[in-house]
């Protein structure tokens, strides 16, 4: 106009609409403007470009069908998607210096805010970079054998570097979901994982996001030093002045950041033998439970077997392999499905050699034949006082257990239990569903993808008995909920017990410090403070934002 200004309320603005389609029309764009199209009350040909804001699928109903929120763009030039814009610092010089221990995604992303503020960031991980990690995943998956320092949980990326990738999070007020998700992105991510309602990234994926922060760090003047593992804690007074690592190093910082994960037994040994405070916290310990992925999906897209046969048809080529979620409240404590993964893989996640730990991971296409899931009871801390017998096979003196330390000795002899009862190299306790059920020990066992391998066991003497009673009838009801889920084609898988911390390190609620020591930072899952890729991210991103004011 003749002011010089634009009129606004003249420019076309992109509208939002909802629509529901078919699977099979999502992949269509000329489909999918015609919904919108129908959706604005113009023609197709109006429509000049979309975005897709959220993306979830429905499959309640026999028919399944795909919900999407989209940005619609109507005579008017599409724009591309916006992206936040980072920034962070050139910190080769900085004065104030945060050392990190640890390299997984609560490490890591607390580094990158470091970078944000001006603070220069050092971390600390005992574990390898992510290429050299495969050698030692390999020996373990071929061998059985197990690097303590480097396997599936320790080494760059933390156990979340071989993983599904998963990124759905409860846990959104806790921080900023999409920023994670967004800075993701800007390091490699699909962008697919800002719209869809449980995003992953897939293990095939994961490392080379993860060397790419890893780069960036560097380049911004942060140092990450790998085979660094913290052997002891200077402290005087409320101040921590230095940490140790095994080589004799000494390293000095403003601020430290515990971001150890849920495996590192040896820091909560080391914290209690300085007299710092811990907690014992309850945790959730049971097997792996695998399906074919053919049942999954009957159950969760309703098909039908085949006419005149028991074959199942193959889902439709447009729709994902099925996951699900189920809960259920058995024997008064909640048995529950843990980290499932479509088109999944078992893996051996221990960390020390003579113990059994199962896991679940994905590639980023799910494209693997078989269903996997974690299928857990709650443990709480006054559940072992009650089960003498379970405790004397184990070992566990009972004064040992009102420790702090108490649910980490109790998880740690439970895994060697698993690992004797499998016969060693890895091979694990195994029983298929209906057998367990029925508590009879399996003749054979079906195919499984845990490449160590499985070995028929009565697995009600591998667990305790009130875990495997409450798991036995949160199968059975299972069942009743997903039809073809209770069935002998699929498999237990023993022992997944690591789930979530064993032992919290507290904090204070406001400055996120430790009560004793105002410089030392718990931070994640491994102080008992997340469960997860973005919940550890954000609350790695969290404690910066404390001790960066701590340092003003």
């Amino acid at each position: 106009n003749e002011t010089g200004f634009e009129d606004k309320s003249l420019t076309p603005m992109p509208k939002e609409y909802t629509i529901k389609l078919l699977p099979s029309e999502v992949a269509d764009e000329q489909v999918l403007k015609n919904y919108i199209a129908r959706a604005a009350g113009k023609s197709p040909a109006a429509i000049t470009g979309y975005q897709i804001l959220r993306q979830s699928l429905d499959a309640r109903s026999r028919t399944v069908w795909v919900n999407l929120l989209v940005k619609a763009y109507i005579d008017e030039p599409p724009q591309p998607r916006e992206f936040r814009q980072f920034y962070w610092k050139e910190v080769h010089h900085a004065e104030k210096r945060t050392l990190i221990i640890g390299a997984g995604p609560a490490g890591l992303f607390a580094a990158l805010k470091c970078l944000e503020l001006g603070i220069k960031p050092v971390v600390l991980e005992r574990g390898k970079d992510v290429r050299s990690r495969r050698r030692d995943l390999a020996a373990i998956n071929k061998m059985g054998e197990i690097n303590p320092e480097s396997n599936y949980c320790f080494g760059e990326g933390g156990a979340g570097t071989y993983s599904d990738g998963k990124l759905y999070t409860r846990s959104s007020k806790r921080g900023d979901v999409l920023r994670i998700l967004e800075l993701l992105v800007h390091f490699g991510a699909d962008d697919k994982i800002l719209y869809e309602a449980h995003p992953h990234i897939g293990t095939n994926k994961l490392p080379q996001i993860i060397t790419a922060i890893r780069e960036h760090i560097l380049s911004c003047g942060g140092e990450i030093h790998f085979g660094q593992k913290v052997t002891d804690l200077t402290v005087e007074g409320e101040t921590l002045q230095k940490v140790t690592t095994a080589d004799g190093t000494h390293w000095h910082a403003n601020a430290f950041v515990l971001a150890t994960g849920h495996s590192a037994r040896d820091i909560f040994e080391l914290l209690h033998h300085k007299k710092l405070l811990i907690e014992a916290k309850p945790f959730a310990l049971g097997v792996r439970i695998e399906h074919p992925q053919t049942i999954i999906d009957a159950c969760q897209y309703h098909l039908q077997p085949v006419s005149g046969s028991e074959n199942l048809p193959s889902r439709s080529p447009f729709l994902p392999p099925a996951s699900y979620s189920v809960v259920q409240q058995a024997q008064g404590r909640g048995v529950f499905s843990f980290c499932m993964c479509p088109g999944g893989i078992i893996a051996p996640a221990a960390t020390s050699p003579g113990e059994i730990v199962v896991n679940g991971w994905s590639p980023s296409k799910r494209n693997n034949p078989y269903a996997n899931s974690g299928m857990v009871v709650e443990i709480r801390n006054t559940d072992l006082r009650f089960h003498e017998d379970y405790r004397k096979s184990l070992g566990i003196e009972a004064e040992a257990l009102q420790s702090p330390l108490g649910m980490m000795y109790f998880q740690q002899l439970t895994e060697r239990k698993a690992y004797d009862a499998g016969g060693g190299k890895l091979v694990a306790p195994a029983q298929r569903v209906e057998d367990f059920i029925q508590k009879r020990t399996s003749a054979t066992l079906p195919a499984c993808s845990y490449l160590p391998g499985i070995a028929s066991a009565d697995l009600k003497q591998v667990l305790p008995g009130f875990v495997a009673a409450a798991l036995r009838e949160g199968l059975i009801e299972f069942g009743k909920k997903m039809r073809g889920y209770r069935t002998n084609e699929a498999v237990l898988v023993a022992i997944e017990s690591r789930t979530s911390s064993p032992v919290r390190i507290p904090r204070e609620k406001e400055g996120l410090n430790h009560p004793q020591v105002k410089n030392l930072y718990p931070c994640a899952e491994g102080a008992g403070y997340a469960g997860g890729i973005v919940s550890a991210a954000m609350d790695g991103e969290n404690v910066v934002n404390k001790l960066a004011i701590s340092m003003l």
